[in-house]
């Protein structure tokens, strides 16, 4: 049986080139880009999988998935992308129920995917030191649904983490190291550390302060991805591959 559109609850308009549109059912009518001029509401008791007219324009009606949320997230900042997401939730056991910390929050892509990972028993406590970065991702997690599972703070972290026995910590900012200690004093034993570094003499100087604490099977990974386009007339790597990102580095705390 066919599932409806209940009002209240965000759903993904996508567009015969797979272009992704995150709406709130509790919206207000507005021109959405990409979209057009639409009335929310109207998309209650919509059968999920249906295609639909706006204007003229043909859309498919679903409910969002995760990967939906983060290629409909609208940016400020550069994002984790969802293959490093992926391997930060599983090298980091993210699952639901942890209580789990981030520094650099930017447009909230890595936030999303950890507050999906933690709910609905779990909380992300977010840090940034800028005020804006956190009130745009925080509109992206409202129109994600996750806002709930997710706490700010205007702090640096490279300046102290006030929360203790947490799961994970994972940093996005340029200078990691200068947060080592504060992660390794507030995990818990067994908790997961992590950095997202785009060049590696931030590596270098990170993994440097990770040796000098409590912390093992320190590794670190660049993930490159690559999609192959698959036709009536043959196989072939697509010319569009996701290469050098940045450099996830993971260790975890022993006493």
């Amino acid at each position: 049986m066919n599932k409806k559109v209940v009002e209240g609850e965000s759903v993904v308009l996508i567009d015969s080139a797979y272009r992704k549109f995150i709406i709130d059912t509790n919206g207000k009518t507005d021109k959405f880009k990409g979209v057009g001029v639409i009335d929310p509401s109207s998309l209650v008791g919509k059968h999920y999988g249906e295609k639909i007219e706006i204007g003229n324009k043909e859309f498919w009606v679903l409910k969002p998935s995760l990967l939906d949320k983060l290629q409909a997230l609208k940016r400020r900042a550069q994002i984790i992308l969802p293959k490093d997401a992926a391997h930060i939730i599983m090298n980091c056991s993210v699952e639901s129920g942890n209580t789990v910390l981030e520094a650099g929050i930017g447009s909230g892509s890595l936030t999303v995917a950890l507050a999906t990972a933690v709910a609905p028993g779990g909380m992300v406590i977010s840090y940034d030191i800028r005020e804006d970065f956190i009130e745009h991702a925080m509109k992206n997690l409202k129109t994600a649904g996750l806002d709930k599972y997710v706490t700010t703070q205007i702090k640096d972290v490279t300046k102290g983490i006030d929360e203790k026995d947490l799961d994970a910590v994972i940093l996005d900012i340029p200078n990691p190291w200068e947060a080592v200690n504060h992660a390794w004093n507030s995990l818990k034993p067994g908790g997961y550390f992590c950095t997202y570094s785009p060049l590696i003499s931030q590596v270098e100087q990170t993994v440097k302060e990770v040796r000098k604490n409590n912390f093992i099977e320190i590794k670190t990974f660049e993930n490159i991805q690559r999609e192959m386009v698959v036709s009536d007339y043959g196989t072939r790597p697509s010319f569009d591959m996701l290469g050098h990102t940045g450099y996830l580095t993971f260790a975890r705390k022993v006493l």
